[in-house]
């Protein structure tokens, strides 16, 4: 059974100064650290000792000397969390934040793939479960992707799953061809050339930051290539990759094809500049069950807690140390 009003309603009835309090002392008496993805709400980022991307909350749950890590995410994210962190107890506010992409491929499905084409390397977006990572030769993120398939040998056949757009992105800027899963984001699926096309028009003197998730990547990667878009303010990039962007450019405005929560801390870490989603309508659901009256009673309760069995966590981790060993 799912969290109610009634669990989170002391906290939800706080001001949201005294709530945002409370949710740091109750970090410090669980000596816990509170990790948000980029993709979630305001209130959640700001009261986060880390918000970045999958690459960078993975270091962090890695690295940590914390008891307790706090997940601000989705479900295999507090997974990839607990892999790393054995030692930690790892909390996620509500269980029932999922993730389209993770879902369109199990194990089962990953295994009866390989089954097709014994003895290639499997390269899994981070985003899937701990099953899938289990039967993967190397995780990846949108940040490093690029890295980990130049580190696998050119001759070698690979597998890429579960994420389509990112997979077809891969194969155009390293040259190499794929098996490609077609599996894909909801969210990021839904940002559409047309819409690309419109927000350019509308905004000519703005960078595009584009996400490689996005469906629109394919025809951007073919209006570069035939100069209908132009190359020079046009970066298709990781979350992360978006944020420096940001902040380094001499440009003062940016049409940003992504999850909308990642404007809030371009905003403030690039304040000043202005950030326009190429869709109001890019929100993911699964991230925006995280609230912060839901971190606040996740810590009072120390639930939920997440755990991946000891068989798969192990065969999980060599995938993801290669990740995260890759920058």
């Amino acid at each position: 059974m799912g969290l109610t009003y009634r669990d989170i309603a002391p906290y939800a009835e706080l001001e949201a100064s005294a709530l945002a309090d409370r949710v740091r002392e109750l970090a410090r008496a669980r000596n816990a650290v509170i990790l948000a993805h980029n993709y979630q709400v305001p209130e959640v980022q700001d009261v986060a000792d880390y918000v970045g991307d999958s690459l960078g909350l993975s270091r962090q749950a890695a690295e940590t000397d914390a008891d307790v890590i706090v997940f601000c995410g989705v479900h295999f994210m507090a997974e990839t969390a607990a892999i790393l962190s054995p030692d930690k107890t790892v909390l996620l506010p509500d269980l029932d934040a999922g993730c389209s992409l993770s879902d369109t491929m199990t194990a089962d499905d990953l295994r009866a793939w390989k089954a097709q084409y014994p003895g290639a390397v499997v390269v899994t977006y981070v985003n899937c479960s701990a099953e899938v990572k289990a039967e993967s030769d190397y995780c990846c993120t949108s940040g490093n992707a690029r890295g980990v398939i130049e580190a696998i040998p050119p001759d070698a056949e690979t597998l890429f799953g579960p994420d389509m757009f990112l997979g077809a992105w891969l194969e155009e800027v390293t040259g190499r061809k794929m098996h490609i899963w077609m599996g894909e984001c909801h969210v990021h699926a839904g940002i559409e050339p047309a819409d690309i096309g419109r927000m350019r028009a509308e905004n000519p003197d703005s960078e595009l930051l584009i996400h490689p998730e996005c469906g629109c990547v394919s025809r951007t990667m073919y209006d570069l290539a035939t100069g209908a878009l132009e190359a020079e303010g046009t970066h298709i990039l990781s979350t992360e990759g978006m944020i420096r962007r940001a902040k380094e450019s001499p440009v003062g405005s940016f049409v940003v094809a992504t999850e909308t929560g990642i404007l809030h801390r371009m905003a403030k870490e690039a304040p000043g500049k202005r950030f326009l989603p190429v869709s109001t309508g890019a929100v993911c659901g699964y991230m925006k069950k995280i609230t912060l009256p839901k971190v606040a009673w996740s810590l009072d309760n120390m639930q939920h807690v997440v755990t991946v069995p000891p068989d798969i966590a192990e065969r999980a981790k060599r995938a993801l140390d290669r990740m995260v060993a890759i920058s």
